[in-house]
């Protein structure tokens, strides 16, 4: 039961992702998850944050964003990271959102890849939409309430998935 919120992935920090390992591999399409997990939660982006947009694009991936935020925010936030594609109130963990970003971005489930934050929303909603997916550390640790009481049922989640990733052996 719990397995079904596991991640395919973890890493410290979105900026730590090999993206052109993911190239190699053969992905083209990343979508991604804004509020702490590329800038802290409402913090317009960084420099940073446009940086790797721009790597991202140099080396032949496409990105488009995806957010359960208002358009306001992700079409500023999009706009600043020269994404042009971008995705507001995308209702995760439903799946039409991540569907419609693969459509925008011209992909499909085995050539993309959903980089998030959160358990139940960015990595369950990818798992279900049939997406590789990587789960980063929150930026920023100040979250809203409703945020703050789902961390701590994530982090049993993430608890077990730790244990069970110390026992997986691989040659």
């Amino acid at each position: 039961m719990l397995k079904t919120f596991y991640p395919d992935e973890d890493v410290v920090s979105t900026y730590d992702i090999p993206f052109e390992r993911l190239y190699k591999s053969g992905i083209r399409g990343v979508i991604f998850d804004i509020d702490n997990t590329l800038v802290p939660h409402g913090a317009p982006a960084d420099e940073r944050a446009k940086n790797l947009f721009l790597h991202l694009q140099e080396i032949g991936l496409k990105t488009c964003l995806l957010s359960n935020n208002k358009e306001p925010r992700v079409a500023s936030f999009a706009k600043a990271v020269g994404s042009p594609r971008y995705i507001f109130r995308g209702n995760k963990p439903g799946i039409k959102g991540y569907q419609k970003a693969m459509e925008l971005m011209g992909t499909d489930v085995k050539n993309t890849v959903f980089v998030g934050d959160q358990l139940f929303t960015d990595v369950y909603g990818a798992k279900r939409a049939g997406i590789h997916n990587i789960l980063v550390k929150p930026i920023d640790p100040k979250e809203e309430i409703q945020i703050v009481l789902k961390r701590a049922l994530e982090a049993i989640v993430l608890y077990f998935y730790h244990r069970d990733k110390k026992g997986d052996i691989s040659f």
